[in-house]
């Protein structure tokens, strides 16, 4: 049995200024995108331009953050939103939803693809191999920030939360950074380093996320306020993973099935 390390939520103290773990980990994962963006342009003649990489990363930065904030509001947390209305701004605190994270994303790089006149999809079929990098980066931060833990358990590796209770849980926040993060990413970047249909590297990214945070969540505690959803087993995030899958098909399915015009 393991027991959870307590990490310190504040990485620096510079003064009145407090450095969080949970913001470096964004940093971490918008800084990783853009610098693997980079690379890839430079080594597969990609016909992408820094300056693109570069509103690329800031569109999707910002539909994330503010996305996955509302998302946990409004998915999650709308009774803690009620009781205490400025914690929407306290993001160091935690408090993110993938799902909504996810819309905002779509949404912003909606308007920036209408702005330099792409197809929506071309520009998520260059962004989704760079995503599960900082969904692993997001991991991480809710494994430091001790959020997010799992269902009791009795496998050598169970973990105790000291700030939870004293019975030994899943890592649930590991195993998500081991299947979101590296499986993910080594999917879709192997996936996507030839070239495929319009819309099948995207599509690919919806059904391998889809499928790994679903299966996920049978070792994670389900949401206090929340708890199970339906039938004493099924969770909210797996009701948000559904839609993620079948959006993921149908893309692929659309992508292989229609006439093929270049990627």
């Amino acid at each position: 049995m393991l027991t959870y390390p307590q990490f310190d939520p504040v990485a620096l103290s510079l003064g009145p200024i407090s450095i969080h773990w949970y913001g470096i980990m964004y940093i971490v994962a918008f800084g990783g995108a853009w610098g693997l963006a980079t690379w890839r342009t430079r080594h597969q003649r990609d016909y992408w331009t820094a300056e693109h990489i570069s509103d690329l990363v800031f569109y999707g930065a910002l539909g994330a953050v503010i996305g996955g904030r509302l998302g946990s509001v409004f998915f999650y947390n709308f009774g803690r939103f009620l009781d205490d209305p400025l914690w929407l701004f306290r993001v160091w605190e935690g408090g993110m939803s993938f799902h909504g994270g996810l819309l905002g994303v779509l949404i912003a790089l909606a308007l920036y693809s209408r702005s330099i006149h792409r197809d929506p999809l071309e520009v998520a079929d260059f962004i989704a191999p760079f995503a599960p990098f900082g969904l692993g980066a997001g991991r991480l931060g809710n494994f430091i920030g001790g959020e997010l833990w799992g269902r009791p358990t009795d496998v050598p590796w169970g973990m105790v939360f000291p700030h939870v209770d004293g019975v030994a849980r899943h890592p649930s926040q590991l195993y998500e950074f081991g299947l979101e993060g590296v499986a993910l990413f080594s999917l879709i970047w192997w996936f996507s380093a030839r070239p495929r249909p319009r819309g099948a590297v995207a599509g690919l990214f919806g059904v391998g996320y889809g499928c790994f945070r679903f299966f996920i969540e049978f070792f994670r505690e389900p949401d206090l306020d929340i708890g199970f959803v339906a039938f004493d087993w099924l969770t909210m995030g797996q009701i948000l993973s559904l839609p993620v899958l079948f959006a993921g098909v149908a893309l692929m399915v659309f992508a292989y099935r229609r006439p093929a015009t270049g990627n």
